[in-house]
């Protein structure tokens, strides 16, 4: 536990790691999973991470800069970034000022199950009232391969227009709350098609400490004792 404190118990180094899980590649797409995290430091818990086996850099073919994947040793950090999180969840309390509305919308695009994916592209606007001025809106593009999370209007017509907190977006993100509760209690106040609607109800629950999920872990892992 000592030896591997020394490396991963250091701040933003797991979040990294998490990043990866979810299929980050490039240094943005690293960075956009960690707000606030300066630049140098990721640049610096790269290199440390790289140096220690767990992270692997290649030239990125399409353009500046590299393409980062985990090693085996970083894939066989999965179960440790589970069971921080599901510590988490069970024992911490998330505040009002803990929910930064970007980064949750930016776990739904990265948790999403890649089938629920819409054959086209569907452009939702969501605005917070729980969120600091300027902070209020943002939109997320549903489309294939990749879903996006935008700060400023991705200039394609709104198909939906979500009005909610970002308490009640994390508990339908954790599967604790369906948007037909959400907007039967008035949580969450929707403007589009009914199509579109019943499309975005199967977003939700969609992350990796989501009740159901949390089940079948348990279930593997006490099949897996068993065996």
């Amino acid at each position: 536990m000592a030896r591997a404190s020394e490396l991963l118990a250091t701040r933003w180094t797991l979040i990294i790691v998490r990043n990866l899980l979810l299929g980050c590649r490039t240094f943005g797409e690293i960075a956009d999973g960690a707000p606030g995290i300066p630049r140098t430091l990721l640049s610096e818990r790269l290199r440390l991470l790289e140096q220690y086996g767990i992270v692997e850099r290649e030239p990125n073919p399409r353009g500046r800069g590299s393409l980062y994947t985990l090693t085996p040793a970083g894939q066989d950090l999965h179960e440790v970034c589970l069971v921080m999180g599901y510590w988490g969840q069970r024992w911490l309390e998330v505040a009002i000022e803990h929910l930064d509305p970007y980064v949750l919308l930016w776990g739904i695009c990265r948790e999403i199950d890649r089938a629920l994916l819409p054959d086209r592209r569907i452009t939702v606007r969501f605005e917070f009232r729980d969120a600091p001025r300027g902070e209020r809106r943002f939109w997320i593009v549903m489309q294939r391969p990749e879903p996006e999370v935008c700060v400023k209007p991705p200039g394609f017509d709104e198909d939906l227009v979500v009005t909610t907190t970002a308490e009640w977006l994390l508990r339908w993100h954790l599967g604790e709350a369906t948007l037909g509760q959400g907007m039967h209690d008035r949580r969450v106040d929707i403007t589009g098609p009914s199509s579109i609607v019943a499309m975005m109800a199967r977003w939700g629950g969609q992350s990796s400490f989501a009740a159901p999920n949390r089940a079948a872990s348990a279930s593997t892992a006490a099949g897996a004792r068993g065996a």
